[in-house]
């Protein structure tokens, strides 16, 4: 009996630590990419952030799964979030492509920091009663990969012409849809019963399918369609509610 308990006390030790192994996962890879960004390794900077990513997603489900939520986890994964979806992504854009920029440069990746932790903020208020369904502004983790994922594709399309201005509105549209009150789809509420879900299917599996065959090449048009997509959404919500009520519409 004596020999079980502290066998059974290991486990569920090792139980709670496994979630924060991840984040901390999370910590090293968003640091691992500034380094790499100061060092001028793009492409390891760029991976680091993806990474850091998928150990995101990972510390939150396993800790569902244990039932292992604490409050100390979440505040850790913040912290590890800010670093490596808000400080990273700002110096590896700074240090590829916005540094000849000079003031101008280091005031807008700050903006997209400054957004990054904010979004993370709002976030940890509001999760208790925001909508499972949607996320209140871009997600931080989605802005980070989609400047991961451009500096990705510049590298393996070749492309130098405009880079740097076409970046630089970038890192001010992602800062912008972080703390915008634009819904973005979770798919925490996918159901794949529906017929209507097995359309979703359909582009998931195509999806998968391209990103196994080109990477490089379909991350970021990815990204920036999903980031794109939550603005024309919002966008046309705005244009019904408004012609709905206009006189003379024949609407009530």
């Amino acid at each position: 009996m004596d020999e079980v308990r502290p066998r059974r006390l290991r486990r569920e030790t090792l139980i709670f630590v496994l979630p924060n192994l991840f984040t901390t996962a999370n910590l090293f890879l968003g640091f691992f990419s500034i380094i790499s960004a100061i060092r001028g390794a793009w492409s390891d900077a760029a991976l680091g952030i993806v990474l850091a990513a998928l150990t995101d997603g990972l510390d939150g489900r396993i800790a569902r799964m244990t039932n292992t939520q604490t409050a100390f986890g979440e505040e850790y994964d913040s912290m590890s979030d800010l670093v490596s979806f808000g400080v990273a992504p700002a110096v590896i854009m700074y240090q590829w492509a916005l540094a000849p920029y000079g003031r101008l440069g280091w005031f807008v990746t700050f903006l997209y920091l400054a957004c990054a932790a904010l979004r993370l903020a709002r976030f940890n208020v509001l999760k208790q009663s925001a909508e499972k369904r949607y996320f209140q502004g871009c997600p931080s983790p989605i802005a980070a990969c989609t400047t991961a994922a451009a500096v990705i594709f510049y590298q393996e399309m070749g492309f130098t012409a405009w880079k740097n201005i076409f970046m630089l509105i970038v890192m001010a549209v992602l800062g912008t849809a972080m703390v915008s009150t634009i819904r973005y789809r979770s798919f925490k509420d996918l159901q794949f019963k529906s017929q209507q879900s097995f359309g979703v299917v359909i582009v998931i599996v195509c999806a998968c399918v391209l990103f196994t065959t080109t990477p490089e090449k379909f991350l970021f048009p990815l990204f920036v369609s999903y980031v794109g997509f939550g603005f024309v959404a919002e966008t046309s919500r705005f244009l019904r509610r408004h012609f709905r009520w206009m006189p003379g519409t024949g609407r009530s």
